[in-house]
Parts: C-alpha cells; sequence; structure tokens
C-alpha cells in the first residue's frame, strides 16, 4: 500500500532513505545534524564515548532547568530537566548514569528550594517522583555500588525537613517502602 503523500514520515521512510547514501554522505548528515544543535552534540559525544565526564552535559542542562537563576530572569523548566535523563538514556543508558543523573536532578532542586523559598506543588511532586525513579535506579545496581548513592538519597530525603507541603513524609514513605534500613545493612 502506497504512503499518502500527507502522512508524517516514519523511521521505516527514513531508513529507506539512508540505504541511499554512501559513506561521505552519511558523514556529512551526521556533520549536519551535530552542527544543528547543543542536544545533538551531547548525544553523540556521549554515545560515541568521546568525553572525560559523559554526564557532564546532561548535568549542566539539569541544573539549568531545575535550578535556574532567578535573579537573571532564567526560566524553571521540570520538564527540560527531566528531558535531560532521558537524552542519556538513549545516548548511554548505564544504570549506573540514571542513578547519579536522578539523584543530582533532586540535590539541584533542593538547593534551588533551600536558595529561594519557591512554593509551587507541581515542583514538588515532580521532585518526589524523581527521587521515587532514583531509588528504583539505585536497587538495580550490584548490591556492592549502591552505597555512595544511597548515602546520598538519605541526605537528600533530610533536606525535604526544611521544604513543607509534606516532602519530607513523602520520601520517608517511599524510602521505607523500599526497606532500605535492612539494605544499608547488607
Amino acid at each position: 500500500m502506497a504512503r499518502s503523500k500527507n502522512a508524517s514520515p516514519t523511521w521505516s521512510d527514513v531508513r529507506a532513505a539512508l540505504l541511499h547514501f554512501d559513506r561521505a554522505g552519511l558523514l556529512g548528515l551526521v556533520q549536519d545534524l551535530y552542527t544543528a544543535s547543543k542536544d545533538n552534540q551531547a548525544f553523540l559525544h556521549a554515545r560515541l564515548g568521546l568525553r572525560h565526564d559523559q554526564l557532564q552535559p546532561f548535568k549542566a542542562s539539569i541544573s539549568n532547568w531545575i535550578c535556574p537563576d532567578v535573579m537573571k530572569n532564567q526560566p524553571i523548566s521540570v520538564s527540560k530537566a527531566k528531558k535531560a535523563i532521558a537524552d542519556y538514556k538513549k545516548a548511554i543508558g548505564r544504570p549506573a548514569g540514571m542513578a547519579e543523573l536522578s539523584i543530582f536532578y533532586c540535590e539541584e532542586a533542593f538547593g534551588f528550594l533551600e536558595s529561594c523559598n519557591m512554593e509551587d506543588e507541581g515542583y514538588f511532586v515532580a521532585l518526589i517522583r524523581m527521587y521515587e525513579r532514583s531509588l528504583e535506579f539505585v536497587l538495580s545496581l550490584p548490591p556492592a555500588e549502591r552505597a555512595t548513592y544511597l548515602e546520598r538519597l538519605d541526605k537528600v530525603r533530610s533536606r525535604g525537613r526544611h521544604v513543607g507541603w509534606g516532602v519530607q513524609d513523602e520520601l520517608n514513605s517511599l524510602w521505607y517502602a523500599a526497606a532500605l534500613d535492612e539494605h544499608q545493612s547488607e
């Protein structure tokens, strides 16, 4: 069945078109994609292992969006901060990197809350959800790799008492539901 000219192209269409490229043509296309955006550059650097610290550009993006400089009128964007983690997952997706980025998100979010005393329910809900994801990522790691991450999550959890809105209660519930006191004594 022939695709209508008005239908949006799919990956199958792109793949079929790429099959007609030679090596130089594919390199040119990748170069054009590379120069088109910082996100593409970060993705390729990470996927190809070209950076000493592959997490740095993703952390910078998280920090820019979840902990912006409000004195410079920089906007907050939970979705763009979470997109940095999703981009890392697509580029590399190593479990330890996912744990690191999700915990970093929580640490940066608390840093922002402690510096500006913001009251935004959506921001708090996103923080609680990210804390939950952090726990899931850490618990998916081999037991020998968990200790440092769990220490950081415990510190993040204790920072919740200064926020209000039941954030600390939620973080405590997640911590105890994961039976982390038993995991730490292993």
